[in-house]
């Protein structure tokens, strides 16, 4: 059995995997908004959406979910909406709930936009990590589990 790290080890692995994760995200949303002009805040909208039922969300739920402040995410929708991308529907059910749904051209760039980024992680995540990308998902989805609220 090996000792234990020491505090300049664990500090320094926290910081790889932080370093690591930016990097990566970074050259990810750069690659997404050459293609589709897409803002990260606006790109994670429309994938939340695309992978909804019927497309569309309410948009209170959207904006927690986006980690996005209700001013925040206000603007991001002003700007989808403006775009075409998406739109603005009332509840059938509740007038107090308005849903955010992708319009018949962000469905199509939200899928497009969905593949591109499959293409991309997959060239620069899956290719350079080969068979340990299963297990940096994992070991992810264990501290999601266990940090999380």
């Amino acid at each position: 059995m090996t000792a234990d790290p020491s505090d300049d080890e664990v500090v320094t692995w926290w910081g790889l995997v932080i370093e690591g994760y930016l990097a990566t995200q970074n050259r990810l949303m750069g690659e997404i908004a050459d293609r589709f002009g897409l803002a990260p805040a606006s790109f994670d909208i429309l994938l939340r959406l695309v992978r909804s039922p019927e497309h569309r969300m309410p948009m209170t739920r959207l904006a927690v979910e986006a980690a996005l402040s209700s001013g925040g995410f206000t603007k991001v929708a002003d700007r989808l909406v403006a775009a075409d991308l998406i739109c603005r529907v009332p509840s059938p059910d509740d007038r107090r709930v308005t849903f955010a749904a992708l319009t018949a051209h962000g469905l199509d760039v939200a899928q497009q936009a969905r593949e591109a980024c499959a293409e991309i992680l997959r060239r620069i995540v899956l290719t350079p990590l080969g068979d340990d990308a299963h297990a940096l998902a994992e070991a992810m989805r264990t501290l999601r589990t266990v940090n999380g609220s």
